[in-house]
């Protein structure tokens, strides 16, 4: 029986889990290897991004609309729905290996529309930088 979020640590290994995932993916890893030089840095951010999202706690701080168009941006422009595809079923994969419950369910409805918007914003950035 798998166990639910309870609290940060879980958070945490769900992260870091996810994330060892990413980084060996062919398709998307290189994207996050190229860009993160301290890993352990961002891995705490990310714990934060997402504890505050799952517990409603104010510790997140940062952009991260402007990061993804930042990243996109460095690799021409490259970056496409079935990135977020890739992205996505991994941190469902993640969820389902680690959790279950409200909280598990609610991390994976947060990131299909995380990835929406994001990709959202990377198309109207690109579309704002062609009409400079």
């Amino acid at each position: 029986m798998l166990k639910e979020i309870e609290e940060r640590a879980d958070v945490a290994l769900l992260v870091r889990s996810f994330y060892q995932k990413v980084r060996k993916n062919k398709e998307i890893g290189h994207f996050f290897n190229e860009t993160i030089s301290d890993w352990e840095e961002h891995l705490e951010k990310l714990t934060d991004f997402w504890e505050s999202n799952l517990f409603y706690v104010d510790k997140f701080r940062g952009r991260p609309g402007r990061a993804h168009i930042m990243v996109d941006q460095k690799f021409d422009n490259s970056i496409e729905a079935k990135h977020f595809g890739v992205w996505l079923n991994l941190w469902w994969q993640t969820i389902d290996q680690l959790y279950e419950g409200e909280r598990a369910e609610r991390a994976k409805e947060l990131a299909r529309n995380l990835g929406t918007n994001f990709h959202m914003k990377i198309f109207m950035a690109r579309e704002r930088k062609s009409l400079l």
